[in-house]
């Protein structure tokens, strides 16, 4: 998932996934894009990116993180379809996973002071997940009220 950083007071060190370290100080804001870095002597390959304070200052910051592009709901809604999973209990489960994403949309969007794009964009993607859903829904619907399914 990307984050956005933003500085609130003192100097800063950050590497957004690229091996290039950027200074920061109060008043910047960086934006890590998602994905992985695949690792170097000073950092795991697990670490997705690093930031923090310089040796002589701290670094006050908001961290605001981004995930919701939908990508995983949509992919796991296809399965569904591809594999005939009508079934209200996989209604039911693919219903929880969208409550969650919308969960994580308005806090997102309760948090969001600087009008980063992720809110915008997760806004659409939340969109498309539920008219995603909905069509979902009517399958399974559909399913039931065929006889022998």
């Amino acid at each position: 998932m990307g984050q956005t950083l933003h500085v609130t007071d003192g100097v800063g060190l950050v590497d957004p996934r690229n091996g290039t370290v950027i200074r920061l100080g109060a008043g910047d804001t960086v934006y890590i894009p998602p994905g992985k870095q695949q690792g170097t002597p000073l950092i795991p390959p697990r670490e997705e990116h690093w930031h923090g304070g310089t040796a002589d200052n701290v670094m006050c910051h908001l961290a605001m993180l981004e995930s919701g592009d939908g990508g995983k709901y949509l992919a796991e809604l296809d399965k569904e379809e591809q594999l005939g999973r009508y079934t209200l209990a996989e209604l039911e489960e693919e219903e929880q996973s969208l409550d969650r994403f919308r969960r994580w949309y308005r806090e997102l969007r309760s948090r969001d002071l600087l009008g980063i794009p992720a809110t915008t964009d997760s806004a659409t993607a939340l969109k498309l997940c539920e008219e995603r859903f909905e069509t979902y829904a009517e399958h399974v619907y559909a399913a039931r009220s065929t006889p022998g399914k």
